[in-house]
């Protein structure tokens, strides 16, 4: 893990869905060396995460989930940070194609994401892991070496994400979190799509692991 940093790039915008609108700050993050950078949702304002990057190879762009707020800059990022002609991919797991399409009618994503595929950046590994609820098609990534967890909006400091809206629902979420989230060790430190960071053990006191 010689040489690994994370860093949260904070952007502002617009969440999107079922005829409302929310102004929301999402965290980027990306996750690299001083060479290579993976991307985590790009949202908002590809120029900013763009300035961020200084510079560095991405390797790609992962969305955890399609609401518009987490892939609105994807395409946009993908193509200020091509390099020699070739841009890096826009990753998203297939079940949230439905969700996508409201954003990007026009453009599909670069390449799916699987539940135990296995993405490498900066020489360490990041698991995918397939945690529906929010989204049909939301993911979490694991990175074991670090002992992070980036959650999107599936886990946040306080509990599960939002079901109240289209594609969402609260048991399946429920059951992500306790069959997917708390089998890591407890003291993984949690990565939001929005506001601060928690631990796998904070959220399995607060929400309990049975029930």
């Amino acid at each position: 893990m010689t040489g690994l940093r994370i860093e949260r790039v904070v952007t502002s915008g617009e969440f999107t869905l079922d005829g409302g609108s929310w102004q929301v700050d999402n965290n980027v993050w990306l996750v690299g060396d001083d060479e290579e950078v993976l991307v985590v949702d790009a949202a908002h304002d590809a120029e900013a995460i763009l300035r961020a990057l200084a510079g560095r190879r991405v390797t790609a762009i992962v969305s955890t989930h399609a609401h518009n707020d987490h892939v609105n800059a994807a395409p946009r990022l993908s193509e200020l940070a091509a390099r020699e002609g070739a841009r890096p991919p826009v990753m998203l797991h297939p079940d949230d194609l439905v969700l996508w399409r409201m954003t990007h009618p026009d453009r599909a994503p670069d390449a799916e994401l699987a539940d135990g595929q296995v993405l490498t950046v900066a020489g360490v590994e990041v698991r995918v892991l397939h945690t529906p609820g929010h989204a049909p098609g939301a993911v979490c990534l694991y990175v074991p070496a670090a002992g992070v967890v980036f959650t999107g909006d599936t886990l946040f400091q306080g509990g599960p994400g939002a079901t109240g809206r289209s594609y969402s629902d609260h048991d399946t979420i429920v059951d992500s979190i306790r069959r997917v989230l708390f089998t890591l060790p407890g003291d993984t430190v949690v990565h939001t799509g929005h506001g601060p960071d928690t631990t796998i053990a904070a959220e399995a006191a607060a929400l309990g692991t049975s029930g």
